[in-house]
């Protein structure tokens, strides 16, 4: 019975559509109202006001996946994370993200909520059923949106580890919802076997979609990250924070470490805030990767299929720059700090040596940790070898 629950919960929070359907557009307000309720109940809050409502067709989702995509990754975002993850060797590099981003998106959704226009969308097509379990999860949103800003939220800036923080709030928080709504009063999140079961699930079902089963581990990973240890989190914080359903714009975590380690969170363990000392003329992308990236990088390199996230690898900030050079290709300038001088020596043989044994036509790597620090810091260089700044390298504030 555990197992069956658990099918069908990943093949919810999975949120595919599949056609063809019966449901009618006009279906979907009548649909949301008698949601409302029941997501009500499974997350102990109110809703403020009405939820508006509308159904778009494939084609309409499309556009309006494809126009978020232009806003959230502008050129030089875009040029910046593709160059950051093909030279450390996290895709291929003729891979481009943004077409397949928009497929895998494509591909995912039956339903959708947008903080923008504070509107829920059901997708035409999708099986009747499935669209009233991912309607259920994305009214979650509608209610988050409500006593929290989303829109804001995920549209900052310059700290993709906190966003992606943020998100596994937002995301495993309706996860944990949609679970007490397919299965009322089982209390399975209890159950030691379920999350175990329902990571496994989720990963199947995912890699039974054709544009996903061809994605790189690591997008994988990041893509299905928010429902798992979103979820894991939100029932660590059910038990931790009883009688407050959803942390406040002030307690939301700031880390994908805090994330996947609850006990960080709980010990105040905040990542520090890194600068660069240089200017940023020639910078095409500035960032930070975060804890969550660091385990996966790891996995990747070692030729893993899975991303184990113990044991916490003492990540305590990151901060990279990706350089243009035009004619040689980017560079790529990365600072970590760790929370002890043995977390730094396990990243610089581990991790650090795979990224060093790989050979790059024309470039350099360059993985040390920095003498002199205020706490144990590790610089790693990717870039190419007539790079100018080699012998005088942009360093940390």
């Amino acid at each position: 019975m555990l197992r069956q629950l658990v099918t069908c919960l990943a093949f919810t929070v999975g949120c595919r559509g599949t056609p063809p359907s019966q449901q009618q557009p006009d279906d979907i307000a009548r649909l949301v109202d008698s949601l409302r309720p029941v997501v009500e109940r499974a997350t102990g809050m109110r809703f403020k006001g009405p939820t508006k409502s509308a159904m778009k067709t494939r084609e309409e989702v499309h556009d309006y996946l494809m126009g978020r995509l232009q806003e959230d990754f502008p050129p030089n975002r875009e040029q910046g994370i593709q160059a950051v993850y093909r030279l450390l060797g996290l895709i291929p590099d003729t891979l481009e993200l943004k077409p397949l981003l928009l497929d895998l998106y494509t591909e995912q959704v039956a339903g959708f909520y947008d903080p923008g226009t504070s509107t829920l969308y059901g997708v035409r097509g999708a099986d009747p059923m499935q669209l009233r379990l991912v309607l259920a999860h994305e009214l979650v949103h509608a209610i988050q949106h409500q006593y929290l800003p989303l829109d804001s939220i995920m549209k900052s800036k310059g700290n993709a580890d906190q966003q992606s923080a943020a998100q596994a709030i937002f995301e495993g928080h309706a996860t944990i919802a949609s679970i007490q709504v397919l299965a009322p009063g089982q209390n399975l999140l209890s159950n030691p076997q379920f999350w175990s079961l329902f990571r496994q699930q989720v990963k199947a079902q995912q890699t039974s979609m054709k544009v996903f089963a061809r994605t790189p581990l690591a997008l994988q990973e990041e893509l299905v990250f928010p429902y798992l240890n979103g979820a894991e989190f939100m029932h660590w914080w059910d038990s931790a924070r009883a009688g407050q359903p959803l942390p406040t714009l002030e307690t939301l975590p700031r880390s994908t470490e805090q994330i996947m380690h609850p006990e960080r969170y709980q010990a105040g363990d905040a990542p520090l805030p890194l600068r660069f000392a240089d200017s940023s003329a020639d910078v095409l992308y500035e960032d930070t990767l975060g804890e969550l990236d660091l385990q996966i990088l790891g996995a990747v390199l070692k030729g893993m299929t899975d991303v184990p996230t113990n044991p916490a690898a003492g990540w305590g900030g990151d901060r990279f720059r990706v350089y243009r050079l035009p004619a040689d290709g980017p560079a790529l300038l990365w600072y970590l700090v760790f929370d002890d001088a043995a977390s730094a020596g396990r990243f610089v043989a581990g991790t650090g040596g795979l990224l060093q044994a790989k050979q790059r036509a024309g470039y350099r790597t360059l993985v040390e940790q920095v003498a002199g620090a205020a706490q144990p810091t590790v610089r790693v260089v990717i870039a190419p070898a007539s790079w100018s700044r080699w012998s005088r390298l942009p360093r940390l504030r």
